[in-house]
């Protein structure tokens, strides 16, 4: 049975850390992002699998954000999100907010 293996691999912003579990694999290594399982990949080094996985899961997490915020700007024209302004209006007026 191969041994797991896991490293932390830091989010560029530094807020979030994720795992990347990697084992040996023959001449090589494999490995994966546990939160994020589409992050995956094989190298030769342990080193290169670490290096792939980290550019993976930034150019994996930058394109989730870019479809997140062109969602929200879609949703945003279309209309869908005019009920939360109008919710905060009215808690507003009825003295349902407090200052920070």
């Amino acid at each position: 049975m191969a041994r797991i293996y896991t490293a932390k691999i830091q989010e560029r912003n530094g807020v979030e850390t994720y795992t990347a579990q990697i084992e040996k694999n023959g001449e090589g290594w494999i490995g994966r992002i546990r939160e994020i399982p589409e992050v995956n990949c094989q190298k030769r080094t342990k080193k290169a699998l670490l290096d792939t996985l980290e550019i993976e899961l930034h150019e994996i997490l930058e394109a989730n954000a870019d479809a997140w915020d062109k969602q929200f700007e879609e949703d945003v024209k279309a209309g869908k999100l005019d009920h939360l302004g109008k919710k905060a209006r009215e808690d507003f007026r009825a003295g349902r907010c407090t200052d920070l």
